[in-house]
């Protein structure tokens, strides 16, 4: 299970040709966290007991890129997200569990790296690092693990209200996210 976390759901899909920016041969890269899941989960991983059928991250699975060997060094979800970010374990990085933690943002993070690189970053989400997300252009997360349904978020430092189930409105924020940025560069 922790090596899926990392494989798929912490996957960094590098979507083909459709998902290719206007004018950049750069790859874009669509990153997919979620906590708690098993290689049953997703029908890309070809588990014979799979528990649904996900044809649309299977289709990213093929045009793109899974990660099939890897593994999360801290299983709990703030310290693990922490450890993507960086590329450190815990101890270096300094985030080591979600009571009493804050993320160090003055540190190199991937997105960071993205963004220097002339990528547009963006996270839509879950964050529960303690801190505001640094190395994105535009961020609209939960504060904190967030609720299930008419959740608080905060947009670009802003809080905002939003109503409805906080599934289907981090889809829409993120599809919104999609279609309105700047398409002369890749994204992330």
């Amino acid at each position: 299970m922790k090596r899926f976390l990392c494989g798929l759901l912490a996957a960094l899909c590098l979507a083909g040709g459709a998902a290719r920016a206007a004018e950049s041969s750069r790859p874009n890269i669509v990153f997919i966290f979620a906590d708690d899941h098993t290689t049953q989960a997703v029908s890309a991983y070809g588990e014979k007991r799979h528990l649904i059928d996900t044809p649309n991250l299977d289709r990213i699975a093929k045009e793109g890129m899974r990660f099939d060997r890897c593994l999360v060094t801290n299983s709990i979800c703030g310290p693990s997200r922490a450890t993507i970010l960086t590329g450190k374990y815990s101890h270096m990085n300094g985030f080591y569990n979600n009571s009493n933690s804050r993320f160090d943002s003055s540190q190199t993070t991937f997105p960071k790296l993205l963004k220097a690189a002339g990528y547009t970053t963006a996270i839509v989400g879950k964050w529960h690092l303690v801190s505001d997300p640094v190395g994105f252009d535009h961020w609209h997360i939960l504060p904190g693990q967030g609720f299930y349904y008419n959740p608080p978020m905060i947009r670009n430092g802003q809080r905002v209200q939003h109503t409805g189930y906080v599934s289907d409105i981090i889809t829409d924020l993120t599809i919104d996210w999609l279609e309105n940025r700047d398409k002369s560069k890749p994204f992330m």
